[in-house]
Order: structure tokens, then sequence, then C-alpha cells
């Protein structure tokens, strides 16, 4: 996808229910996990208790004309404010949504209900399925014929009966091995006309730049030249 959006643990707690996993398509604002709220609806019981006591405490010191204790308890007041806040926001985001319309490309926590988790842990990631990119594995030996805006032609091994055309966007110039062979990473952008409703993140297939054109005798023999 061209977003690649992850949805994360708001705060540390525990995994109470995830109905969503790798392959459903979602939409936006649709529940992919939520988290235990026992704890944040204590913390937010007690915080309103001391808010309570504090206004009360301001209260009298205003009635009684006592300035330092009146200063003292607005402090505590807004302190406890602070902490309600804090908590009931802790209590809105135990619900993690989908935050637009795509795929579920990551995530399957069915089995593992219950599990501590720290904040910032990946629960799932969302990619679009109306915006696409992609990312091309060029050999090192054909690197130096792209250029940008280049136009190509890509068929995927899950809809070998379809061509799609794409545009050649950044050539990355930092190489990466991988099986043995030496290979650039270069990114172009699917047309947006008439794409096919059963494309999915993180399919594969061959993919083909014009660059130009040349003899086939040269075709044929410049690898050994």
């Amino acid at each position: 996808g061209a977003v690649q959006r992850a949805a994360v643990m708001p705060f540390q707690g525990f995994l109470a229910e995830a109905p969503a996993r790798a392959g459903d398509r979602v939409q936006r604002g649709q529940l992919l996990a939520r988290l235990d709220d026992r704890e944040p609806q204590l913390e937010r019981a007690r915080w309103e208790a001391e808010l309570e006591v504090s206004v009360r405490k301001e209260r009298e010191a205003m009635a009684l004309a006592d300035r330092v204790a009146q200063r003292l308890a607005a402090a505590q007041s807004n302190q406890a404010r602070a902490q309600l806040d804090l908590a009931s926001s802790r209590l809105a985001r135990a619900q993690v949504a989908a935050p637009f319309d795509g795929v579920v490309v990551k995530g399957d926590w069915s089995q593992k209900l219950g599990t501590p988790l720290e904040q910032g842990t990946v629960l799932f990631e969302v990619a679009p399925l109306d915006a696409w990119r992609v990312i091309l594995k060029v050999d090192e030996r054909d690197i130096s014929r792209l250029l940008p805006g280049q136009d190509g032609r890509l068929v995927l091994t899950g809809l070998p009966g379809q061509a799609l055309a794409f545009k050649v966007k950044t050539v990355t110039p930092v190489a990466q091995a991988e099986d043995g062979r030496n290979s650039f990473r270069v990114e172009a952008d699917l047309g947006a006309d008439a794409l096919p409703l059963a494309l999915r993140p993180n399919m594969e297939g061959v993919a083909k730049v014009s660059v130009g054109q040349a003899s086939a005798l040269w075709l044929w023999t410049h690898r050994f030249t």
C-alpha cells in the first residue's frame, strides 16, 4: 500500500479482545483490538474522589478567608483535574480502531488474549486498497539504465492474466545483498486506471521497464561483453 499505518498499544496493559487478523478488510473506525480498561477506570474513580475533596477544601478555605490554605487546595484541585484528564484519555484509547478503510497486512492476536504488552507494541499494520506503490528489485548490472519517469509493466504471480502499468518514481542508490546477488530498490507508482479488485499488499511478480531501443544482437550479447 502507498501508506502503511501501524496500530500500537496506547499504554501498558493487557489485551482483552482482538477480533481483527491479517487479511481482514476493515473500515475506518472499526474495532481492531480492545484493552483491559479496569485499571484506568479505577484510576479515574480515584482522581474523581481526590478532586471532590480538594474542591471542598478550597471552598472551606475561601469561607474562612485563609488564602494559604485556599492556594494549597487550588493546586491540589488542578493536579487532580490533570490526572483525571489523563485517566479519561487512557480510557478513550482503550479501543484500537482502524485509521482508514483498507486491509490488515500484519497482526493476529486472537490466540494471545490476556497477554501483558508494553506501550508502543505494534498490534496491527493496515494498508489502503485504493493507493499502491511498486517496489522493484533491480540487478546491479541493469540499474544504470533506470531513470525516474520511465514506464513499465508488472505481472503478478497471483494475477497472471493482467499486466499493470506503472511509472518509475525513485531509484535508491543503495545496494542490498539478497540470495547471493546485489540488487537496488526502485520505487514506482501504479496507474490508477482499471486496477483489479483482487490486488492485495505484498503480492510479488515480474516487472519490466522500457529503457530504450537496441539491436537484437546487442540484447543477446551485452552481458558477455
